[in-house]
């Protein structure tokens, strides 16, 4: 990977990072459905005009849409409002990692190889000690909640696995378009104050529709997916890594998030456990490739 490559995906990480802070913003202004709504609104238009559908099927749009626009972030938005701090939550959705492998294993027939076991029990058990700190005033359903969209997120990298090469980028421009429709519903039905949301929004609240519809959405998947296209998944995968770092530090600086030992210690095993799923699934897949560029030397 060159340097140019490197910094982009480095620029990913802080920009995704500091998606957790903007959420939070939104989140002061607007329902999480209705803001989750806007998100994508601003994600699909006018980008839809001027991006073509190219090889993405009509079904994996809709699939995607459904699944990880409505699903994913209507899990994650609600458990932030219910009471998750930004920072863990930064943290929480990456054990996607860790539920994706465990996918894999049932549906793709990939089996986890040792380190990925081992990352994925000492991350559950991160998960399960900021599970323990929650249950004495924090709020447990705001944690379980974002618990699951991190494993709709993951359900979502199995759809994109056996879709094959799809580009990325076209896929989140038009996915962006099917979810608009079924959040404002959700939204109608179960929320209120949409209208004074609207009418009071401020430069803090249009800067977080935009970021997450434009920067986080648009821009980021488009660099993403360029780099995925370019280089293969393990090289790029582990900057995924640095999203949390950035997200609960952004989170501690700009909120004044505050972290007790106990979350300092669950949250470094989540995040340690994580880097063994990742990074141990890098290392066998090179050696794997080392060895069979080794048995067809001629």
């Amino acid at each position: 990977m060159s340097a140019r490559d490197m910094a982009l995906a480095l620029i990913v990480a802080v920009l995704w990072g500091f998606t957790f802070t903007v959420i939070h913003v939104g989140l002061g202004s607007f329902p999480p459905l209705f803001f989750s709504a806007l998100r994508f609104v601003a994600a699909a238009f006018p980008a839809v005009l001027l991006v073509r559908r190219g090889n993405v099927p009509w079904r994996l749009m809709v699939t995607v849409g459904l699944l990880f626009g409505v699903t994913y972030f209507a899990l994650l938005f609600i458990g932030m409002d219910l009471g998750m701090p930004a920072g863990l939550s930064s943290l929480v959705v990456q054990s996607q990692a860790a539920f994706t492998a465990l996918f894999a294993a049932v549906v793709l027939r990939d089996p986890p190889v040792f380190w990925q076991k081992v990352g994925m029990g000492v991350a559950f058990a991160g998960m399960a000690l900021i599970g323990w700190e929650f249950s004495g005033g924090g709020s447990l359903l705001g944690l379980g909640l974002v618990v699951a969209s991190a494993v709709v997120w993951a359900a979502t990298n199995i759809i994109l696995k056996r879709a094959g090469g799809v580009d990325m980028f076209r896929l989140m421009v038009w996915m962006s378009v099917v979810p608009i429709v079924p959040l404002l519903v959700l939204s109608w039905i179960f929320e209120e104050g949409q209208a004074e949301a609207l009418a009071a929004m401020d430069w803090r609240g249009a800067g977080a529709v935009l970021y997450m519809g434009l920067v986080a959405t648009v821009l980021c998947f488009g660099i993403w997916g360029e780099l995925m296209r370019k280089h293969p998944p393990t090289v790029v995968a582990p900057f995924s890594l640095l999203v949390p770092v950035f997200g609960m530090g952004f989170v501690a600086l700009l909120l004044d998030e505050a972290y007790t030992p106990l979350k300092l210690g669950a949250s470094a095993l989540v995040f340690f456990g994580l880097a063994m799923n990742v990074v141990g699934r890098v290392r066998y897949d090179a050696r794997a490739m080392r060895v069979a560029r080794f048995y067809v030397q001629p």
